[in-house]
C-alpha cells in the first residue's frame, strides 16, 4: 500500500515546513534553514530562545510526510533574556512547585551557563513531559536535558497495558486502525488515521499508560 506521506516529495516537504514555520505565531520563518532529505527535515539557523527552538522543531514535525527532524539551531539570548545560574535554577524550582501535576519534591534542578538538567523519579510519562515543558518557556534557558526516570509502584504487564492502550485508543480516536505494541517503558503507534487530532490524541493517550518513558509515533495521516 502506498501511503500519502511516502508519496511526498522532499520539495514539497520543504515548501510546507517553511510556510507553517510562517503561519506559527511562535516562530519566525527567516531565522531558519530547512533543508530535507528522504523525508529528514534539517533545521539550521539561531534563535532567540529555548522556547523559540523547541516550537519550530515542533512546527517541522507537524508536517506531513516529514520522517524525522534534526535541529542544529543554537539558541542566541538578548541582552534582556540573559539570567544569571542561580536565577533560572530559583525560577525553575518555582515553576515545577506550582505545576500541581509535578512531584516536584522528587526533583531535582541543575543549571549551568544556561542549560538545564532534570533529575528525579515520577509514576508517569507524562509527568516528566509536563516538568520538561514548564522549564523550556523560562527566560534564560538555552538547553535542557530531562534525565527524569519514570518508575510505577507496580509495573503491569506489557500485555495488560497493550490491552489498556486498544481500548482507550479507541474510545478516545474512534478507529481501529492504530496498531499499539509495548515493550517495558517503551510504546511503539503504528496505522493509518484520517486525521491529524487522532494522531496527536493517540499519542496523549499513550503517555497516559503507567511506567512509560517513550512513545515512538509511526501513525500516518491519509486525508
Amino acid at each position: 500500500m502506498t501511503t500519502t506521506s511516502a508519496a511526498r516529495t522532499d520539495q514539497q516537504i520543504q515548501r510546507d515546513v517553511l510556510a507553517e514555520l510562517d503561519w506559527d505565531a511562535q516562530t519566525r520563518a527567516t531565522e531558519v534553514a530547512v533543508t530535507v532529505n528522504r523525508g529528514v527535515v534539517t533545521l539550521a539557523g539561531r534563535v532567540d530562545s529555548y522556547a523559540r527552538r523547541w516550537a519550530v522543531e515542533r512546527c517541522a514535525h507537524r508536517v506531513r510526510g516529514v520522517r524525522a527532524v534534526a535541529s542544529d539551531l543554537e539558541v542566541d539570548l538578548t541582552a534582556t533574556d540573559r539570567r544569571t545560574d542561580a536565577d533560572v535554577a530559583i525560577a525553575a524550582s518555582r515553576a515545577l512547585e506550582w505545576d500541581s501535576f509535578v512531584p516536584a519534591e522528587r526533583l531535582d534542578v541543575t543549571v549551568a551557563d544556561g542549560w538545564v538538567m532534570l533529575r528525579g523519579e515520577v509514576e508517569f510519562g507524562f509527568q516528566r513531559r509536563t516538568a520538561e515543558r514548564e522549564l523550556r518557556r523560562l527566560r534564560g534557558v538555552r538547553g535542557l536535558t530531562n534525565l527524569i526516570e519514570v518508575r510505577p509502584p507496580a509495573p503491569p504487564s506489557d500485555e495488560q497495558q497493550r490491552l489498556d492502550l486498544r481500548r482507550l485508543l479507541l474510545r478516545r480516536t474512534g478507529t481501529e486502525r492504530i496498531d499499539a505494541r509495548v515493550d517495558g517503558d517503551t510504546v511503539v503507534l503504528d496505522g493509518v488515521v484520517g486525521a491529524w487530532w487522532q494522531r496527536e490524541e493517540a499519542e496523549r493517550a499513550a503517555w497516559a499508560l503507567p511506567g512509560v518513558r517513550e512513545v515512538h509515533v509511526g501513525i500516518v495521516v491519509s486525508g
